[in-house]
């Protein structure tokens, strides 16, 4: 039978509602987020990559790579709040990792260190509309069991509790002493067995809509490999002459490339072996649940969601893996702490091995992914976001004029506390002790090496106007004094 044309965007309309397609089956999703992984540390971003990351590279050639994807914050907690509820952390002070108070110079900001329940999740807006929820990995939103996964939507949760790290047993392998998630056989590997619950509950649910969400405790520290894939980094950093030169057989951690002109040394080569060995693990982890998604044929109504949620850690800890060409890394709002890894492959949707270089950050996943499943967006919840499906389509541009971040807390790491601003190819730094600021044009400076505050006066005052009318908009809190009567810190509006 003819549709006519009366009829027909009824039809169309109908088709596009409760997240079906033209078979009439639900959009399912997988979203993989990885701990510490830097923008550099995948072969898709960096063609001289030291970390084999074979999976990941396929998923960046079947869908959308975002070069210029961000995290919400540099450091972990605030950036998964962001994910998680579509907004900025600074409107709930969660501008830290939780447990994250150092002080120096100045006192922090307060934190607020907890995701609370009154806050609708991304999960929770989809088991609305009958998806099925999975987690696994790490959560870290919260300290008492009733923050944890299934309290915050999820059906079920393995492995996700307080810690921020696998900090207990044996620590990336069996037993893992993990309240929310049974230890298996002696020996067994974290990233492994995540996927493999992953891959579990989507067969058990291929015949429902579905959300597994993955958020892989690698590859933060403590930097704990598998010993084959360790020795196998040993001898690939060896061979690119990054071993010990009296001792070919041998690996020495001190022969290894460190840029230690600034106050903070950072690292300048990728080649830690045991990071490595992290980094292929992960990849492994997830080329086994796209796998699954294959064997069942659900690979063709899946879309599927890659990121980190800070930069790599390249100044301290270990400094296991470089960021460059991108400044520092986590714990700094220099690129190399906020850039990201930003994979989407939308299947009959994104082009194959496309990229969008319109910047991106992470509290856009939430009204996204409701919009891609055809269910109605909550303006009111995830307010800070903005559905990137134009960009999927094809399109070249987003209604939106600037990027915002705000971290008013000394890194663990060394970076400062400071709030910066993009617009377009410009980017400003404002730090929170004095209020000096940067300017940088990431077009041609990714590095951030040229600061052009001083010759662009103008641009500076405008784009610093705008930053300081979001720190109102968001209700942003700053550094305070170290004690009564001591020394007070910048505020906006001083000069």
């Amino acid at each position: 039978m003819r549709v006519t044309s009366i009829l027909l965007p009824v039809v169309l309309m109908l088709m596009g509602t409760c997240g079906t397609r033209a078979d009439d089956k639900p959009l399912n999703f997988v979203f993989f987020l990885v701990d510490d992984l830097g923008w550099a540390d995948i072969g898709a971003n960096n063609p001289d990559c030291f970390y084999d990351t074979p999976n990941v590279d396929k998923l960046a050639a079947s869908g959308m790579r975002f070069t210029n994807g961000y995290a919400a914050n540099p450091v972990c907690s605030p950036t998964r709040y962001s994910i998680m509820t579509g907004r900025y952390p600074s409107r709930v002070d969660s501008t830290n990792y939780f447990s994250g108070k150092r002080a120096e110079r100045f006192r922090p900001a307060p934190l607020h260190d907890r995701m609370d329940l009154d806050e609708i999740t991304l999960a929770e807006a989809l088991k609305e509309h009958g998806y099925a929820t999975f987690y696994a990995g790490k959560w870290h939103l919260g300290k008492t069991e009733d923050l944890w996964p299934e309290h915050q939507g999820f059906d079920v949760n393995k492995g996700g509790w307080s810690r921020g790290g696998p900090y207990g047993g044996k620590k990336y392998f069996s037993p893992y002493g993990n309240p929310r998630l049974e230890d298996g056989p002696d020996g067994e590997h974290l990233p492994d067995r995540l996927a493999a619950e992953a891959c579990q509950f989507i067969e058990q649910n291929r015949d429902k809509p579905f959300l597994a969400y993955v958020a892989f405790y690698s590859v933060h520290t403590p930097l704990i490999g598998r010993p084959d894939l360790v020795e196998k980094y040993k001898k690939k950093a060896m061979g690119l002459g990054h071993g010990d030169t009296k001792n070919r057989n041998q690996f020495r951690e001190e022969e290894q490339v460190f840029n230690t002109k600034r106050k903070r040394k950072s690292r300048v080569v990728q080649c830690h072996p045991t990071y490595g060995a992290m980094v292929e693990a992960m990849d492994l982890a997830v080329g086994k649940v796209l796998s699954k998604l294959e064997v069942l044929g659900l690979e063709k109504n899946t879309a599927v969601i890659f990121m980190s949620d800070n930069g790599g850690l390249a100044t301290s800890e270990g400094a296991p893996t470089s960021n460059l060409p991108l400044r520092a890394g986590k714990g700094w709002i220099y690129e190399g702490g906020i850039r990201e890894p930003y994979l989407i492959r939308w299947p009959g949707v994104t082009k194959a091995g496309s990229t969008c270089d319109v910047p991106v950050i992470s509290t856009d996943f939430f009204p996204t992914m409701l919009d891609m499943a055809g269910l109605p967006l909550l303006p009111d919840k995830h307010k800070d976001g903005v559905s990137l499906t134009p960009l999927l389509r094809g399109g070249e541009q987003l209604d939106r004029e600037a990027l915002y971040w705000h971290y008013p807390h000394y890194g663990n790491q060394g970076g400062p506390p400071a709030g910066a601003i993009r617009i377009g190819d410009w980017k400003l730094i404002e730090r929170y002790e004095d209020g000096r600021v940067h300017l940088y044009n990431l077009k041609d400076d990714i590095g951030e090496q040229n600061d052009l505050a001083g010759k662009h006066p103008d641009r500076v005052r405008t784009m610093r106007g705008k930053l300081h009318a979001w720190y109102k908009r968001v209700d942003a809190k700053f550094l305070r004094p170290k004690e009564d009567g001591g020394p007070m810190p910048w505020r906006p509006g001083d000069r």
